[in-house]
C-alpha cells in the first residue's frame, strides 16, 4: 500500500493535537485498515473498525464517534450511500472519505453526498491525521460535544478535567484515557481485551495485572466519599461504568 510508505509508525514523525478522539474506520482492505488503525491508536485516539458498509452504518448510528473515516468502495453498502444515509438521519458526525478516485468530479460527488473532507489514495498518514484531527477540532468548537457524562460524573475533553457531583477528581493521563473509554461505553460491559487494545494498544494479553491495578486506582478516586459506586467489576466479563 503506497500510503503506508509515507509514514513510519514506530518513529511517529507526526504531531497530534493531544485530544483523544473516538474514531470509526470503515475500510474493507484488511492491511490498509490494520495500518490505519495502528497509526491512529499510536497517535492517542480510540479507534473502532468496520469491514463493510452495513456494519459501519450500524456502528455509526449506535455509537458515539468524533470522526468517521469511510472508504468509498465498500462491500454491502458503498461509502457514499452510507454517508447519505447518515445525513438523511440527521447524523452530523464529521466524515472523511477515502478513495482511489481523485479527479475533481469524484471529489465533488463525495462532498455532495455529505462528506466533510475527501482524501485521495495514496496518501501520507501525516496528512490524514491532520485532516482527521482538524475535523475533530471543528466538532469540539461546540462545548457540549467536548463533555462526556455518566450519572453524576462529567469529563471535559478540552480542559482534561473530571468532576463527580461537582467535586474535582485528579487523574493521571492513563487513568483519564481509561475512564474516557469506559464512559464512552457507559452502561455496557468493557472486556479486558477491549481495554488492552484501545487503552494500552496491546494486541495480546501480557499476562500482567496492569488493568486490575489501574482500575483499582481509578475506582478509588471515582467512588471515594460517594455512597453509590460508579465503576463496577462484572465478574468473568470485564468492567462497566453505570450510565444511570
Amino acid at each position: 500500500m503506497q500510503a503506508q510508505a509515507g509514514a513510519n509508525l514506530t518513529n511517529r514523525p507526526w504531531e497530534g493535537t493531544g485530544n483523544a478522539m473516538r474514531i470509526l474506520v470503515i475500510e474493507d482492505d484488511k492491511d490498509a485498515a490494520s495500518w490505519l488503525v495502528k497509526g491512529l491508536k499510536e497517535s492517542g485516539h480510540i479507534v473502532d473498525h468496520a469491514s463493510d458498509g452495513e456494519q459501519g452504518l450500524e456502528l455509526a448510528v449506535t455509537g458515539s464517534f468524533d470522526v468517521l473515516i469511510v472508504d468509498r468502495m465498500l462491500p454491502k453498502l458503498d461509502g457514499l450511500a452510507l454517508t447519505r444515509q447518515l445525513r438523511g438521519q440527521g447524523n452530523k458526525v464529521p466524515i472523511l472519505i477515502l478513495s482511489a478516485l481523485s479527479d475533481v468530479d469524484e471529489r465533488v460527488k463525495g462532498l455532495r453526498s455529505g462528506g466533510d473532507d475527501y482524501l485521495a489514495k495514496p496518501y501520507s498518514f501525516a496528512e490524514l491525521l491532520a485532516r482527521v484531527e482538524g475535523l475533530g477540532a471543528r466538532k469540539l468548537l461546540d462545548p457540549k460535544d467536548a463533555k462526556l457524562r455518566a450519572m453524576d460524573l462529567e469529563m471535559d475533553l478540552m480542559t482534561r478535567t473530571v468532576t463527580r457531583s461537582g467535586k474535582p477528581i485528579l487523574l493521571q493521563p492513563r487513568e483519564f484515557k481509561l475512564l474516557e473509554y469506559l464512559v464512552r461505553h457507559a452502561g455496557h460491559i468493557v472486556t479486558r481485551t477491549m481495554l488492552l487494545e484501545n487503552v494500552w494498544d496491546y494486541h495480546f494479553d501480557p499476562q500482567t495485572n496492569v488493568i486490575d491495578v489501574h482500575v483499582s486506582r481509578l475506582r478509588g478516586k471515582l467512588d471515594k466519599g460517594f455512597a453509590q459506586p460508579l465503576l463496577q467489576t462484572v465478574r468473568g466479563a470485564g468492567y462497566m461504568i453505570r450510565a444511570h
